[in-house]
């Protein structure tokens, strides 16, 4: 079965970018960003703007795709997962839903953090990040 689910690659003026840590599995306690499955009927921008907002407690303006990945999941389940672009419009970033934490993380912070797996390579594969940023993490981290 594939389910259909979205993300937003988030930005601040410092080139921070939007990480929430995962409190509830798939990754719990893994960082990556905002995003969920689409409700039926859904379209992308309204599960993008959706799942931020449950999960920052920020609104956003919803841009390009990014990418696309798919993402084994329990069961036999595939995540077919779109990536998009947003900017913030409103709010306060604060941890809610199913987020166990949300930070602006610098690129420095980005390779040093416990990431969903293969969201750094698939950022630097979409060309999204800071000029840079490399897909390797320092020895000794996974």
């Amino acid at each position: 079965m594939r389910v259909n689910c979205v993300g937003a690659i988030i930005f601040d003026a410092s080139n921070r970018l939007l990480l929430i840590k995962r409190g509830h599995p798939p990754g719990m306690g893994l960082w990556s960003i905002p995003g969920g499955r689409l409700e039926p009927g859904e379209t992308d921008a309204a599960g993008v703007r959706r799942e931020v907002l449950e999960e920052t407690g920020l609104h956003v303006e919803v841009g390009r795709l990014a990418g696309t990945v798919d993402r084994p999941g329990p069961g036999g389940v595939t995540y077919v997962i779109r990536d998009y672009l947003a900017r913030v419009t409103a709010g306060v970033p604060e941890a809610g839903d199913d987020a166990a934490d949300v930070r602006w993380c610098g690129m420095d912070e980005l390779v040093r953090l416990p990431l969903s797996e293969g969201l750094l390579e698939s950022l630097t594969d979409w060309g999204v990040l800071p000029s840079g940023v490399s897909r390797r993490r320092p020895p000794g981290l996974s």
